[in-house]
């Protein structure tokens, strides 16, 4: 190709090249599919659904908050004599119709504004790993606030990624209320995409409503464009509402952050070893946080987070990475798109250690089938190693390559009289022989075709050449160079000092 390396030569030629550039820029924000992948008959949705109604309004939930018992038994729940709360059938099927179909994911800057819908995929880091994997070292070690920071600007700089969620908990801040405050600045600090954390208390989304509110502007700016959303597991499975997550996603309602409310039950110990019965289950508790949701403000912006688990019954432990965990999440993907509802769900959660050939196979096969089944959000796309608990720069940059890929499979392949190029393949026959110099060669080749920035397509006589160097090494400087260079000012000085005056930030100012 590097013998044909002239522009389109026709004017026509250049503004269609230049127009399908920008058309694949203006898509970055999320990938519209239309390639999909659904395990699940339309029959079986309906079975599917048809059960997790049946456990709503017979099983029901226990350890409702005394709100949540307020609100929904006004709204037509009962109360079993064993106090679980259980929820009607129509009233669930009237929730889902009340909640939000889509709407906007802000950004603090608005270029990284995107669309929840379903049909579109979108990528998200996420996750609470305690270890990072040094790189420098190459050895586990407990994640820190600076890890997290670090972690921000790495994938402010990544363009397959458009929502930042924690992927590391700080473990050298112990105060909760300062964990929790110290998480969202370190993630603010580093990126102006969107960013998402979990509270521990719902009280603390009260306390830090002033620093959301500084970060957007102003007295009650986060409200008109709200830049963090809250990561809510509002349920400890099976068929539990977890009563402190309740509190924060009441808190989170109150003051307008979109929530991700989640539910994570493992196959074989907190949820039927049957993969059906764990997406029944799975359905029933999600469909609990979003009625309860529903309930307090129709259509608050909530992702429905059915994050189904599996794990390997020979040890009890959570497994990440296998066939099964990619077929639930596809699964619980399809389900979500089922309800019309924009939902999230977690893939490339690796069991490997390393970013290695475990890691390669493992995350492309759950990234690819979550990503294709038309729900919404990837979480836990990127960076994480050690079945979730332990991070990586490299692993990051090199899942942001991976994901590239993936997206372009979720845009398929478009069939039409022109992409069927009868013409060109007639004039070429004619001609040069070759397609190498066409003019819809030149044409596509930014738009058609993703040319990774890590995998290497060299020789292997080149790849020696230039250092033998694999994608672990390749990743390592990648990362170094961005976290030397790449060192914005997120936070205007002005308004870092009157944080700083009302919270105790670990962070060193810049």
């Amino acid at each position: 190709m590097t013998t044909h390396s002239t522009r389109p030569k026709s004017r026509a030629a250049r503004l269609k090249q230049k127009a399908l550039q920008e058309s694949l820029i203006s898509m970055s924000p999320g990938t519209t599919l239309n390639t999909t992948f659904k395990p699940l008959s339309h029959d079986d949705a309906e079975k599917i659904h048809a059960a997790a109604l049946d456990l709503l309004a017979t099983v029901g939930m226990a350890s409702p908050t005394p709100r949540v018992i307020e609100t929904a038994l006004a709204q037509g729940c009962t109360l079993s004599d064993n106090n679980r709360l259980l929820f009607p059938a129509l009233l669930v099927e009237a929730m889902i119709e009340r909640a939000a179909k889509e709407f906007t994911v802000f950004g603090r800057d608005p270029a990284f504004d995107f669309e929840a819908r379903t049909g579109k995929v979108n990528f998200c880091t996420g996750g609470a790993a305690v270890k990072m994997l040094d790189i420098d070292t190459h050895k586990y070690r407990p994640s820190t606030l600076n890890d997290l920071y670090d972690l921000a600007r790495l994938v402010d700089t990544l363009e397959n990624i458009q929502w930042f969620a924690r992927p590391v908990v700080a473990t050298d801040v112990d105060d909760l209320l300062e964990f929790d405050v110290n998480t969202v600045y370190a993630c603010a600090a580093g990126t102006k995409k969107h960013i998402a954390t979990s509270f521990t208390l719902g009280e603390h989304v009260y306390k830090i409503l002033p620093l959301l509110d500084a970060l957007a502007g102003g007295v009650g700016e986060f409200k008109k464009r709200p830049f963090c959303s809250v990561h809510a597991t509002n349920v400890v499975s099976p068929m539990s509402f977890a009563p402190e997550s309740l509190d924060v996603t009441c808190a989170a309602i109150d003051i307008g952050m979109p929530i991700h409310s989640q539910t994570g039950p493992q196959a074989g110990a907190t949820a039927p070893a049957a993969l059906a019965g764990t997406l029944a289950q799975v359905c029933a508790e999600g469909l609990a946080s979003l009625s309860v949701i529903n309930m307090i403000k129709p259509g608050h912006p909530t992702l429905l987070g059915s994050w189904a688990f599996v794990s390997d019954l020979r040890t009890g432990a959570f497994s990440g990475g296998g066939g099964e965990q990619a077929l639930l999440g596809a699964a619980a993907g399809q389900m979500s798109a089922f309800y019309g509802i924009p939902g999230g769900m977690g893939a490339g959660m690796t069991d490997s250690k390393l970013p290695d050939n475990q890691a390669g196979f493992e995350k492309a096969l759950t990234l690819s089938l979550a990503a294709l089944s038309g729900s919404g959000f990837v979480f836990e796309s990127a960076g994480m190693l050690a079945s979730l608990l332990g991070c990586s720069f490299e692993a990051m940059v090199i899942d942001d390559d991976m994901i590239s890929s993936i997206r372009r499979v979720g845009r398929g392949i478009e069939v039409n009289d022109e992409t069927l190029s009868v013409d060109v393949i007639k004039d070429v026959v004619e001609g040069a022989g070759h397609f190498l110099g066409a003019n819809q060669t030149y044409e596509l080749m930014n738009s058609e075709f993703v040319y990774p920035g890590l995998a290497d397509r060299s020789s292997p006589d080149d790849w020696v050449d230039a250092g033998a160097k694999d994608i672990w090494e390749q990743a390592t400087i990648k990362s170094k160079s961005i976290l030397a260079k790449h060192k914005p000012e997120q936070i205007p000085k002005d308004i870092d000092i009157k944080i700083r005056n009302t919270y105790k930030i670990y962070l060193p100012p810049w």
